[in-house]
């Protein structure tokens, strides 16, 4: 009765848990001989089976796993918090028990019990010894799988119920409609919830055991095992080579065999048998036999293969083994082949280790150098076939490589291997034979001795160490500089160590450059691949003092009694080692002393105790020297440190300065914004060696002891760019941006920084400021007036220069004005004496010139893109304009400067870069106004080039004419001085020069133009005229006269003097004699004129009468000087300017002109002259002729400096 209420109390209990959960309940009887199991993985808490009985159902018992008893119903619920067709199984076992002809039961059924959940169904075989139980599929037959059944029905078949092995899938769907299997086989069928299962599935039967037989043929170099795990299902296999069989439970050995027949007593043997077949290849170091591993295809092909190929070769031989195909890929770990086809290649190497390596079909792998007698090895699944060949053989001689070394005395070569692989091993050739040794070798002897290593590249395999033991006195060393040698090995990896050891009361002193050394954590490595190291020995054992690199603040090492010093290069490292000097030090009971002189300025320089990161040698003390630089402050910085367990005395960390000692703990508060040399000193106790010891890793920061400048810098709104750089040498001075300490400060224009100065005078540090300035087109480019923008006033030193860069359009040109009237070149001779300087270069940085204000050049052209750079003390303080800037048309030239020269001082030209030579293929001009009634002198002074491509040019013309008065090449002689009449412009041209440079410097001096040869040609003509007209007064007649009168000239620029009643006049006037009169009537010709009182009265300004009936005595002035009008020579149009102008665009003067120096030729004539009678003067003033003819005017003479 207490039972059943315990169950009923249990049933409610779990239907109170499961009240919100799925439920499921049936009524369930299992057939006789079927054993079926309701079983859920899911706690108990929240799922179960439970069996449902009593009265009205109140009896329930709830279980994990329920089995039904065969042919019993029971009600059975179905409680779980989960899907109940997802949380339980159902398993269905039955037996087929079978003689050996027959089975029972004959069909194999399966009972419709429980669908809504997962079924497996399974079914043990039994039958007796050599007996077969044969499946006959109904419907559907079945394809084996590994990969899970889309239908949801799952065939499985074990050969043992023991063995999971064995186990093979299937879906329905396939081929195979027959299973034949032996006694303790299971099949089993899985299927999904609510899955309809055929009744009927297989038709079972028993029969004898059937074997398999096969022939085979296996070559003499071939042998083949075919053996199977003696624990797993009985097959024997049998060989049969005459009347009785030899057979073998397990294993069978074939080698040279010819159509043998194998037997097996089981009807798949290739479930249960694989073969290893073994191939042996001989080589010499020349050849292989075979020359490939090759294998019979056919040969077992629906069994396991196991393919293995031995491979003998001589010692000193290079094994190669290439693979067709696709190669191989190289396996890592516990990877496996997911086609079953693995390859294993293991090799001996010289000192007896086996090295092994494992692949799969499908990679980069094609080609494999081994070193040593080689096994290969090929796993192929069942039923998988293989190339013929697998893989082909060659050997050739190994290769090695010798070399000779000489150690220097008292020097101990040592060679040790670093690296397991590859195979090789380094000989001494002694007579009788070589020494060789895989591990190590020694050489102590000074003599030239020849290594050998049994390997190409021997240096990825053995390192090499270069040992020297230097012993001192009490006073002396017997080397006082350490130098590396750098002759042996170069490219191994070195460790040169020198073995120092000194008198066991002194300590060994190493001193090091000045430079210095930097101390770095143990193990670590140095930037430049040089890392030194230095140990001491104690009598307790090795401290490592600390690893070291160049460059630092460690200037002086002192270790104790006995050390050794390590320098560690890596392969193909140029050796440049430091130079240290090694001389006895002092008695010291310290492990080391380091002396330590920090640096100038804000540093933080980090030190370690000896064994760091292990622990300080017991019972010991180390000390460090300080030497702090003036005007700077120290701070003490404990980082990492650890406390040992004291056994005797403390801990103290020592601090000693000018006769003063403080002594404290690591966890005390450390000397801090101190100043002066001091002294540390840490002191280990006795301590207790099974625990944590004592270590240290601390800093020292140095800084100034001055207060800094802060400016903050704001440009973000700004066109400008500020540039600071450090240009003095004062150690002191320094300068941050954003708080880094740099040596120059960029602040770009658009951006904002903060800076800082701390002891910079203003002449350590220099400031420049920078604009960039342009427009994209000409046509809108707006003039532009530079000016020194006004900076920041935080600043604590002055402005030296302010840069425009100047971007020129495309096809534009840059146009230069001074605000105050000109520039003027500082050169030899003409330097500028005035405050502000400006700089003019190329954006490449070549220099047009250095110019200052109130000069000559009223303008400077440049086609590229420049630079003007004003300098001076302060130019901040310069506020007045310094440029005028615009944009024209692109020039021809590189470069134009317009100049006019000064009348009181010679003016000096000279081409960009001076005394430098001008850009190769670059052009230049200056186009010079001369003043009126000035001619100018010019002298040249010209290096010139070996030109490789094209010529240099220097050409002078006169503005407005096309003829040249000066062009020479660079193989042609420059003349040296030349006298130019009137405004000219001068052309430099370089070419592309093989050697030498191009440059010219040009001095010209105006002279005011002598009229000394006008005067006395005016006065030969004078006296010419008078004695004309006297002979035209006395011979001319009245009739001439007439006739004159009758007659016209006709004035034709570049035609001749004709008269049209006079056709038979061909000649020229200068050519004849017309001009010529046999006499003149003065009565005639000149009385009627002598009635006005004064030859000024009677001049008139238009004449169109003849007077000739009347005579009046002349009365005018005839020795009184007429007074001078000065009319100043027509200059041409100097504003657009080319380097070779057209006929058509060229200064063509309003009227013909001609030279003073002609004016007593008949081809001309005075304006002066009215047409009358007497061709008296109009007005006063110099001389102005006019040509009368074209054709007959001579060209006219150069001007030479003789004429002069």
């Amino acid at each position: 009765m207490r039972l059943r209420e315990t169950r009923a109390l249990l049933g409610l209990l779990v239907l109170t848990v499961f009240r919100s959960s799925e439920c499921l309940q049936t009524v369930v009887q299992s057939d006789k001989g079927s054993t079926v199991t309701v079983s859920t993985e899911l706690p108990l808490d929240q799922c179960a089976v439970c069996t449902v009985s009593g009265v009205n159902d109140t009896e329930t018992s709830c279980h994990s796993s329920f089995s039904l008893v065969p042919e019993e119903e029971v009600k059975l619920l179905f409680n779980c918090s989960q899907p109940v067709e997802q949380s339980y199984t159902v398993t269905v076992t039955q037996t087929i028990e079978c003689t050996k002809d027959a089975c029972s039961p004959a069909t194999v059924e399966t009972q419709p019990i429980l669908t809504e959940l997962s079924r497996s169904f399974s079914w043990e075989l039994k039958a007796p010894e050599k007996t077969v139980v044969s499946l006959d599929i109904l419907g559907d037959g079945l394809m084996e799988t590994s990969q899970p059944c889309t239908d949801g029905f799952e065939y499985a078949v074990n050969t043992s119920k023991t063995d999971g092995k064995g186990r093979t899938r299937y879906c329905r769907g396939g081929s195979v409609t027959r299973l034949d299997l032996a006694s303790e086989a299971v099949v089993s069928l899985t299927v999904k919830p609510k899955a309809q299962v055929e009744s009927v599935l297989f038709q079972a039967s028993a029969g004898p055991l059937k074997g398999r037989t096969m022939v085979v043929s296996v070559d003499p170099s071939t042998t083949a095992i075919v053996s199977r795990d003696p624990g797993g299902t009985e097959c024997e296999v049998c060989t049969v080579d005459g009347s009785a069989p030899n057979c073998s439970p397990t294993e069978k050995t074939l080698t040279n065999a010819d159509k043998l027949s194998l037997e097996f007593s089981c009807p798949k043997p290739q479930e249960m048998y694989s073969v290893r077949m073994k191939k042996k290849i001989e080589c010499t170091q020349t050849s292989c036999t075979p020359a490939a591993g090759d294998v019979d295809p056919s040969l077992f092909v629906d069994f396991k293969r196991s393919l293995t190929w031995d491979i003998k070769v001589p010692e000193r031989t290079v094994l190669s083994l290439d693979f067709p195909g696709d190669g191989l890929k190289e396996l890592s770990g516990a990877e496996s082949c997911k086609d079953g086809f693995q390859y294993s290649v293991s090799t001996t190497k010289s000192d007896g280790s086996v090295k092994a390596k494992s692949f799969c079909r499908g990679g980069t792998v094609s080609h494999l150098d081994l070193l040593g007698a080689t096994t290969v090895t090929v796993e192929v699944p069942k039923e998988e076939k293989l190339e013929q060949k697998v893989f082909s053989v060659k050997a050739k001689p190994r290769g090695s490589r010798m070399m000779s070394v000489t150690p220097d005395p008292e020097t101990i070569i040592i060679i040790s291997r670093v690296s397991d692989e590859p195979d090789c091993s380094v000989c001494v050739n002694e007579a009788p034979k070589p020494i060789c040794n895989p591990r190590h070798l020694r050489i102590t002897e000074p003599r030239n001795t020849s290594v050998e290593f049994t390997c190409p590249q021997p240096q990825d395999v053995f390192r090499v160490e270069i040992n020297r033991d230097i012993d001192c006195t009490e006073t002396s060393c017997s080397g006082d500089i350490v130098q590396a040698e750098s002759s042996l090995f170069p490219d191994f990896d070195r460790t040169f160590t020198w073995d120092l050891k000194v008198v066991s009361t002194r300590a060994f002193q190493l001193d090091f450059p000045e430079t210095g050394m930097r101390q770095i954590r143990n193990k670590e490595t140095c930037p430049d691949n040089h890392t030194y190291s230095l140990v001491t020995y104690l009598r307790t054992g090795l401290a490592t003092v600390g690893t070291f690199c160049k460059g630092g603040s460690v200037s002086t090492i002192l270790g104790r009694y006995k050390g050794r010093v390590s320098l560690e290069v890596p392969r193909d490292t140029k050796l440049n080692p430091v130079d240290f000097k090694l001389k006895v030090g002092p008695e010291t009971s310290m492990v080391a002393i380091v002396k330590v002189n920090l640096p100038r300025g804000v540093s933080d320089t980090d030190f370690i105790t000896a064994n760091y990161p292990a622990d300080f040698p017991d019972d010991e003390q180390m000390q460090w020297d300080f030497t702090v630089p003036g005007m700077h402050n120290y701070t003490m910085h404990f980082h990492d440190h650890t406390a040992p367990e004291c056994l005797k005395r403390e801990v103290e960390v020592e601090y000693k300065k000018e006769d003063k000692t403080n002594k404290l703990t690591l966890t005390d508060a450390q000397p801090a914004h101190q100043q002066g040399n001091f002294n540390m000193v840490l002191k280990n106790c006795k301590t207790n060696k099974t625990l944590q010891g004592l270590t240290l890793n601390y800093s020292v920061s140095v800084m100034r002891s001055g207060h800094p400048v802060l400016c903050t810098v704001d440009l973000t709104s700004r066109r400008e760019s500020l540039q600071i750089e450090k240009v003095g040498s004062d150690p002191f001075c320094e300068m941050s941006i954003d708080s880094k300490v740099e040596k120059k400060i960029n602040v770009a224009a658009g951006t904002k920084a903060s800076l800082s100065f701390l002891d910079c005078p203003k002449e350590e540090v220099r400031l420049t400021a920078s604009e960039v300035i342009g427009c994209q087109n000409v046509s809108s480019c707006p003039p532009i007036v530079l000016s020194v923008p006004k900076l920041v006033s935080c600043l604590p030193m002055p402005l030296h220069s302010f840069t425009w860069h100047v971007d020129v359009p495309q096809d534009g040109t840059v146009n230069l004005v001074s605000p105050t009237g000109g520039f003027q070149q500082s050169l030899p001779g003409q330097r500028c004496n005035q405050s502000v300087l400006l700089n003019v270069a190329e954006r490449d940085a070549f220099s047009l010139g250095d110019f200052c204000f109130n000069g000559i050049i009223r303008e400077i052209q440049a086609r590229n893109n420049i630079s003007v750079t004003a300098t001076a003390h302060d130019i901040s303080k310069t506020r007045k304009p310094l440029l005028n800037v615009s944009f024209s048309q692109e020039i021809q030239e590189t470069l134009i400067y317009r100049v006019s020269p000064e009348t009181t001082s010679p003016t000096l030209l000279a081409t960009p870069n001076w005394p430098q030579g001008m850009k190769p293929s670059s052009t230049m001009s200056w186009i010079v106004t001369l003043p009126s009634q000035y001619q100018a002198h010019l002298n040249f002074n010209v290096s010139q080039p070996k030109c490789l491509y094209r010529h240099t040019a220097v050409t002078v013309k006169l503005l407005g004419y096309e003829e040249e008065i000066m062009s020479r090449r660079e193989d042609e002689e420059v003349e040296l001085k030349l006298l130019v009449p009137q405004s000219f412009y001068i052309n430099m041209s370089n070419c592309i020069p093989e050697g030498g440079q191009f440059g010219a410097l040009t001095e010209i001096v105006l002279q005011k133009k002598t009229n000394l040869l006008a005067i006395l040609l005016g006065l030969a003509g004078a006296v010419l005229i008078v004695l004309i007209v006297l002979t035209v007064v006395c011979v001319v007649t009245k009739k001439k006269k007439n006739e004159r009168n009758k007659e016209s000239s006709i004035y034709i620029g570049k035609g001749n003097i004709f008269r049209p009643s006079d056709g038979h006049f061909t000649k020229s006037r200068s050519d004849n004699e017309s001009h010529v009169y046999a006499s003149i009537d003065e009565t005639m010709t000149y009385g009627h004129l002598l009635s006005n009182t004064s030859y000024a009265d009677s001049m008139q300004d238009h004449y169109n009468g003849m007077q000739v009936d009347s005579y009046h005595t002349f009365t005018g002035p005839v020795d009184a000087q007429l007074p001078v009008i000065k009319e100043p020579d027509p200059e041409p149009e100097t504003d657009q300017y080319k380097t070779f102008l057209d006929p058509s665009e060229s200064f063509i003067p309003s009227r013909p002109r001609t030279p003073i120096d002609r004016q007593d030729s008949l081809g001309f004539q005075d304006r002066r002259m009215v047409d009358n009678e007497l061709y008296t003067f109009k007005s006063t003033g110099d001389i102005n002729t006019i040509r009368l003819s074209g054709v007959d005017q001579e060209p006219e003479p150069p001007i030479l400096e003789e004429y002069l």
